[in-house]
């Protein structure tokens, strides 16, 4: 089984020589890797550069695009662009951001899971370094959720969800989606990435708008983006990331704004997530 990475890099001079040399030195190396240089002012490209004369299978492009920070909507069309790129097929398609040290054993041990039947979105766990020097998992969301920094999706997942969806809220609609259509979605906690910048980091309150309107956008209707947003809140222990949330929500209602899925995905997704209330309470 093979695979293809892609990799979205803006401003990402401080990091990218580490994700590209625990990328390079896998135990099962990829058919083929793109780097995206979206629009950077740093040596991004050519620490690129420098990479894609050493290794055959990796190669670059350039993107030209808002400096302006866009949730979600400016990562994915630095991936769709290379997607473009890609010229090998693959089994399995791959988005790494450019923050993360792999183990040697990623994804030889991820495309044994891919092997098994209708597995369509996979990854591991996410460690952060503490002050006291230590690495620790770093996992607010649901066990069975892949983070977005970290994506891998069979062919036909991918296939079959339309790709990733440019806005805020694309890593959670692409596995409610991949549910949707008869696909698992699995994770592997002892198979553990780290992340060089802590989650959130950069992330301002006005990013919470944007959230909120992505509850609105997958039809999770008022009352559940309202337990969503709550969650969120608690997490962040911010009134005003509530209030920012529930606030995007009712603009993207009042303004009707675009779905990000069908009426029937929709109905999918609500169930779905009225399961995963309903279970948690009862495991309590």
């Amino acid at each position: 089984m093979n695979y293809s990475v892609i990799v979205p890099a803006h401003n990402e001079a401080a990091f990218l020589p580490g994700l590209l040399e625990s990328l390079c030195t896998q135990d099962h190396l990829p058919t083929e890797v793109v780097l995206v240089n979206d629009n950077s002012t740093d040596t991004t490209e050519e620490i690129m550069q420098v990479y894609a004369k050493k290794h055959p299978f990796l190669h670059y492009v350039n993107r030209t695009s808002s400096a302006s920070h866009q949730p979600g909507a400016k990562v994915i069309r630095a991936f769709e662009q290379g997607l473009d790129a890609l010229k090998e097929p693959y089994t399995v398609l791959v988005k790494l951001d450019a923050d993360l040290l792999l183990p040697s054993h990623y994804f030889s041990t991820l495309m044994e899971l891919f092997q098994q039947e209708k597995v369509g979105i996979a990854g591991g766990f996410c460690v952060e370094q503490k002050a006291e020097g230590h690495w620790e998992v770093n996992h607010p969301m649901h066990k069975d959720h892949v983070r977005g920094a970290f994506k891998a999706y069979h062919s036909d997942c991918f296939m079959a969800i339309g790709g990733l969806r440019p806005s805020m809220g694309w890593d959670t609609v692409d596995e409610l989606l991949a549910r949707f259509h008869g696909f698992s979605v699995r994770t592997l906690d002892h198979l553990e990435v780290k992340h060089l910048r802590p989650l959130g980091e950069g992330y301002s309150k006005s990013n919470a708008s944007a959230q909120g309107k992505a509850f609105y956008q997958m039809r999770y209707g008022m009352v559940l983006s309202f337990l969503a947003a709550v969650k969120s809140a608690l997490q962040k222990r911010s009134l005003t990331w509530l209030l920012a949330l529930v606030w995007g929500t009712i603009t993207a209602a009042i303004s009707q704004t675009e779905f990000m899925v069908s009426k029937e995905e929709g109905r999918f997704i609500r169930r779905h997530r009225w399961e995963q209330i309903r279970f948690q309470g009862k495991s309590r």
